[in-house]
């Protein structure tokens, strides 16, 4: 993966609608190719992509 690839990619994991496979899809690459250049993905998940902060709770369901 190219640097605007990886930044793209990063980019799109912090949406929460956006799955890996989608992602990968998108970029023309396999899960695994996502999960070796974006390593953090593997050890914390998408959640190490987000700012703490930067994500609204969702209202508890009624």
């Amino acid at each position: 993966m190219t640097a605007e690839q990886v930044r793209h990619a990063r980019g799109l994991l912090t949406d929460p609608e956006k799955t890996i496979t989608s992602i990968a899809k998108l970029l023309g690459v396999s899960r695994t190719t996502l999960y070796k250049y974006v390593p953090e993905l593997g050890a914390a998940g998408r959640d190490s992509l987000v700012a703490p902060g930067s994500v609204t709770a969702l209202p508890a369901p009624r």
